[in-house]
C-alpha cells in the first residue's frame, strides 16, 4: 500500500509542474491523504518543469539551438523525445519542455524532456520558391546556383521531382521549400546553408504539372522495335544525369542518361526504390544498347503497402535523441529519422559511428524534414 501511494504521489507531482492549478490540487491531495504520504511528500525534492518557445536556428541531431528575444539557447536534447510533426526547420517556432530551472542562457542546469511543435504559433511557415542552375544531383542533394551567384545544396530525400526536359548540369529548375537559410557554413558569402530547410518539390516547369503516367500504346502494325515497352528496375544510385538502375531480379547495373528524357520521381531518388523505364527497341538484358529511353517514372509512395516500401538511405550515425537518430548520408547530407516504431536488425546498437541502412516511406514526411523509419539494418 505504501509503494502504491508513493507511486500515485510521484505521478501527480510530475503533472503538477504544468501549472499553478496542479500545484494547488497536489497540496489539497496531500493534506487530505494519509500521514505516510504527507511524510514522504515533505522529504521528496520538488520537481520543476517549464518550457521555452523559440525560433529554430540550428540542429545537430542531439543539440538544438533556438532563439528567443534575440537570445540564443543551446539545448542538449540527447535524452529528449522529438515530437514535431512539422520537423525541425530553420525559422520555425518550436517548444522545448525541460526539467529544472533555467538560469539565463545556461542550459546545463536543466534536462530537456520533449521538443514539440509550437502550439502558440498561429502562423505556418510560408512556402517559398527559388530558381537556380543545377550544379550537382545525388540521391539526397541537389546543388543550385542562383542568378545572383548564391550556391546551396538542398536536402531532397523523399522529395517529388519532375524534369519534363530531362536533368543535367546547367539545367534551370524551380525549387519550392519552407524555412529560412541557416547560419553561414563558411566565410564565403555566396555559400548558403540550406541543411535544415524542407524542400517540397523540384521541377524544370512551374507550376509543376505531371502528365498522365500511362503512355499511348503504339499501333499494332508498327515494327517490333518501334513499340513502346516498359522495364521495371531498382535504383542503385544517381550522379547528376546518370541514373544507375538494375532490372528487377537482376544484379546487372544499367546506366541511364536522364539528360534529355522526361523523368518523374514522386518519392525522390532513393536507393532501393523502383522505377518504370519506357523505351523502344529490343532490350538485351545487360545494357542499353539497341534501345531508346523515352521516359523514367518512379513509384508513388502513397500507393504502396508497408511491406512494399523500399526507399532507403544509408549512412553513419552521428548523433541521437530518445527516439531519433541522425545520420550523415554517403553523399554528405545530415538526415534525422524517428526510430521508436522501426524494426531493428542492425548489430551496432544504434551507437554513434555505426553504419546503417534505413527504410522509410516518403509519403509520411511530405511536410517534415524528420523521416519515419520503418526498418533499420546494417549498411
Amino acid at each position: 500500500m505504501k509503494k502504491l501511494s508513493a507511486a500515485l504521489f510521484c505521478t501527480v507531482l510530475l503533472f503538477s509542474a504544468a501549472g499553478c492549478g496542479f500545484q494547488n490540487e497536489l497540496r489539497n491531495l496531500v493534506s487530505a491523504g494519509d500521514p505516510q504520504v504527507q511524510e514522504e511528500a515533505s522529504l521528496a525534492p520538488r520537481v520543476y518543469m517549464d518550457e521555452i518557445r523559440g525560433t529554430v536556428k540550428d540542429f545537430t541531431g542531439n543539440h538544438l539551438f533556438i532563439q528567443k528575444d534575440e537570445t540564443t539557447y543551446d539545448f542538449d536534447v540527447s535524452q529528449a523525445d522529438l515530437e514535431c510533426q512539422g520537423g525541425i526547420i530553420t525559422g520555425d517556432m518550436i517548444n522545448v519542455i525541460y526539467e529544472g530551472r533555467l538560469n539565463g542562457t545556461d542550459t546545463s542546469t536543466v534536462k530537456a524532456l520533449k521538443v514539440v511543435d509550437s502550439y502558440h504559433n498561429k502562423t505556418e511557415l510560408k512556402e517559398k520558391k527559388t530558381y537556380g542552375q543545377v550544379q550537382g544531383l545525388t540521391e539526397n542533394t541537389i546543388t543550385l546556383k542562383s542568378r545572383s551567384g548564391k550556391v546551396a545544396s538542398y536536402p531532397i530525400t523523399g522529395t517529388e521531382q519532375y524534369y519534363q526536359n530531362g536533368i543535367r548540369a546547367g539545367s534551370w529548375v524551380y525549387l519550392h521549400f519552407r524555412g529560412n537559410f541557416g547560419e553561414p557554413l563558411s566565410d564565403d558569402p555566396n555559400l548558403l546553408n540550406a541543411r535544415h530547410l524542407k524542400v517540397l518539390s523540384v521541377s524544370d516547369i512551374d507550376p509543376m504539372k505531371v502528365p498522365e503516367p500511362t503512355p499511348t500504346p503504339a499501333p499494332q502494325d508498327q515494327k517490333e522495335q518501334q513499340k513502346e515497352q516498359q522495364l521495371r528496375g531498382v535504383i542503385r544510385g544517381v550522379n547528376m544525369n546518370t541514373l544507375q538502375v538494375s532490372p528487377v531480379h537482376s544484379d546487372t547495373v544499367l546506366k541511364l542518361d536522364m539528360s534529355s528524357v522526361p523523368c518523374h520521381f514522386s518519392g525522390g531518388l532513393s536507393s532501393g526504390s523502383h522505377v518504370k523505364i519506357t523505351y523502344t527497341g529490343k532490350f538485351n538484358g545487360t545494357s542499353t544498347e539497341g534501345i531508346s529511353i523515352l521516359g523514367i517514372t518512379g513509384e508513388i509512395p502513397e500507393q504502396l503497402k508497408k511491406s512494399g516500401v523500399s526507399f532507403t538511405v544509408s549512412g553513419e550515425i552521428t548523433s541521437s535523441t530518445a527516439n531519433t537518430i541522425t545520420i550523415l548520408s554517403y553523399d554528405g547530407m545530415s538526415l534525422t529519422f524517428l526510430t521508436d516504431t522501426a524494426s531493428n536488425s542492425s548489430t551496432g546498437g544504434l551507437l554513434t559511428g555505426s553504419n546503417v541502412k534505413l527504410t522509410f516511406n516518403p509519403a509520411d514526411s511530405r511536410a517534415s524534414n524528420i523521416y519515419t523509419c520503418l526498418k533499420i539494418e546494417d549498411a
